[in-house]
């Protein structure tokens, strides 16, 4: 891999760049060669780290007519084809912070197993997830909420409603704003994000459900 140079502000002030082809125009020449990059180093690392072969997926956005997107991000997936189905991580772009998700969405059929799974580890989960890692419910949306806001019952809360709410989501992960200085500092920033997803990487597994996804 070339040298990861981070993420500049001018990767965040795309977002304010209005029109949909504009704004892709950027996301393809400003962003998406960082993602190329990550996903480089993390498909087999995220491979060594799971057990699974891990594939990367960069947002296309190709389904958008006028709409542009407001955020963008790298997906890790155990299938080339495709990774929302399947329990995945993420590396993103919001215009307010990067970040960085293992994320359970809509999309997969498996979200009742995954969330059994990790509600038998709650204890398990509360120990290896820092306070500082945020949850969301949702990955269209940008807010997320930290742990240690949530407690033990906030998290559980958000397994149980994967289990039993249709289009329910789980995230857990990092945020960090886009004025810190660590995006600007690609080895500093590349350390912070192999150290999350080693700890993401254990929630992945406590979520394996046996099923071959």
């Amino acid at each position: 891999m070339s040298t990861f140079t981070g993420f500049s502000q001018e990767a965040f002030d795309v977002f304010t760049i209005d029109g949909l082809d504009a704004r892709m125009e950027k996301i393809v020449s400003v962003i998406r060669p960082s993602f190329e990059q990550l996903g480089q180093h993390f498909a087999p690392s995220l491979s060594a780290l799971t057990g699974e072969e891990m594939f990367t997926h960069i947002a296309k956005h190709a389904r958008r007519t006028v709409n542009p997107p407001k955020d963008t991000w790298v997906a890790f997936a155990a299938d080339k084809r495709g990774y929302k189905k399947h329990p995945h991580f993420q590396i993103g772009l919001w215009g307010t912070h990067l970040f960085v998700w293992y994320a359970v969405i809509y999309e997969s059929p498996f979200k009742e197993q995954i969330a059994e799974r990790l509600e038998a580890e709650i204890d398990q989960i509360m120990q290896l997830i820092p306070n500082d890692f945020h949850w969301s419910p949702d990955h269209t949306q940008p807010a997320s909420t930290p742990q240690a806001v949530l407690g033990k019952d906030g998290v559980l809360a958000l397994i149980k409603r994967l289990k039993q709410v249709k289009k329910a989501e789980l995230l857990c992960g990092l945020t960090i704003p886009h004025d810190d200085s660590i995006l600007a500092d690609g080895e500093r920033l590349l350390k912070k994000l192999d150290e999350t997803m080693a700890i993401l990487a254990r929630l992945y597994n406590m979520g394996k459900t046996g099923i071959h996804v």
